[in-house]
């Protein structure tokens, strides 16, 4: 009993890797290059980043070591929209692996994507911001298709990291909720 006592002590005292990932593991970034100041500095750079990184005109390849460089070690990039049969489909990619599945896609066609809305909750070093985007082919193009971006931050106090992307697509059954369409105050 008393070593059962001694196991139970000991166990709960340790800290667990996956909820105390530091900003310096989060530094080990799936990066080649270090991110640049202005494009981690704030929330509202990174998010600014994240979308650019995608965007381009057809045959303009993306800037894909800047788009690493955003991310935390480890980090996913997700995918909620419904399949053809209508059940929501669960793709996950790593950052690289969703380079390789996209990129050539992007490069194809052409694929600008820009934030129309958004919220955003924090706690200590995580946020959350729920950014309404709009997905067009030229940049003057009508949205072929709208959604909600879901990314998790978190705050290294030296720059922000990217953790997570979940998506879905906005369709008749499920629209963007109004509160994420208005308009966002300036940053401070």
């Amino acid at each position: 009993m008393k070593i059962s006592i001694a196991i139970a002590a000991f166990l709960v005292g340790m800290p667990i890797p996956s909820f105390a990932q530091t900003a310096a593991a989060a530094q080990g970034a799936a990066s080649v290059v270090a991110a640049d100041p202005k494009d981690v500095g704030s929330l509202d750079a990174i998010v600014r980043a994240l979308y650019e990184c995608v965007s381009g005109a057809k045959g303009v390849p993306r800037d894909f070591d800047r788009m690493r460089s955003l991310f935390a070690t480890n980090a996913r990039l997700w995918q909620g929209n419904p399949g053809p049969d209508g059940k929501p489909r669960q793709r996950s990619w790593t950052v690289d692996e969703y380079m390789a599945a996209a990129g050539p896609q992007l490069l194809a066609s052409g694929f600008f994507e820009n934030e129309i809305g958004r919220s955003t909750q924090s706690f200590g070093n995580v946020s959350h911001v729920m950014s309404a985007y709009a997905s067009r082919l030229t940049p003057d193009a009508a949205p072929f298709s709208r959604g909600v971006n879901s990314i998790q931050l978190l705050n290294g106090h030296d720059r922000w990291y990217i953790v997570s992307v979940f998506w879905d697509a906005e369709r008749p059954n499920n629209p963007i909720p109004p509160e994420l369409l208005a308009p966002k105050p300036p940053p401070n």
